[in-house]
């Protein structure tokens, strides 16, 4: 059997942020956060817990992803979306939430765990991606559309 103490020295080694939230009514209270949701977002423990996370969303709430999250809260059931956030500075980042319902013995909904990943580099290579070939598609039609010179 693994001791509490070598299982949160586990969570605060993870890379990732990691909270838990009990429901409370249409909000789901963080009641626990590890040392890696603190640097990713910025925000102490002592400064989150008792809220929603909402929080980490600004006034940015009707962004893709985020219908199919709170659909999933109401059912119950397990998500992943990738959701813009921001850090307690304003600075935002892109994070791929995963969000697992935890169920005890009476099959009562009891808890989320959520689990932050920080996918910023690869939302912004996607994008530049997405631009690069939006530019390439543009120069292919400026070329189509420019006449031939008449041969010698």
């Amino acid at each position: 059997m693994i001791s509490a103490k070598l299982l949160q020295l586990v969570i605060d080694a993870s890379h990732d942020g990691i909270v838990v939230a009990e429901q409370e009514g249409d909000d789901n209270i963080l009641i626990y956060a590890n040392a890696a949701f603190e640097r990713l977002t910025g925000y102490a423990r002592e400064d989150i817990l008792y809220q929603d996370c909402r929080f980490l969303q600004g006034g940015d709430r009707d962004q893709e992803g985020l219908q199919l999250i709170r659909d999933a809260l109401k059912q119950g059931k397990p998500c992943r979306q990738v959701l813009r956030n921001f850090r307690k500075d304003g600075s935002p980042f892109w994070n791929e939430l995963s969000i697992t319902p935890i169920y005890n013995e009476s099959d009562n909904l009891v808890y989320f765990i959520g689990i932050q990943k920080n996918v910023t580099e690869q939302v912004q290579a996607q994008e530049r991606i997405k631009q690069l070939e939006d530019e390439v598609a543009r120069l292919k039609a400026q070329l189509a559309a420019t006449p031939l010179p008449p041969e010698c």
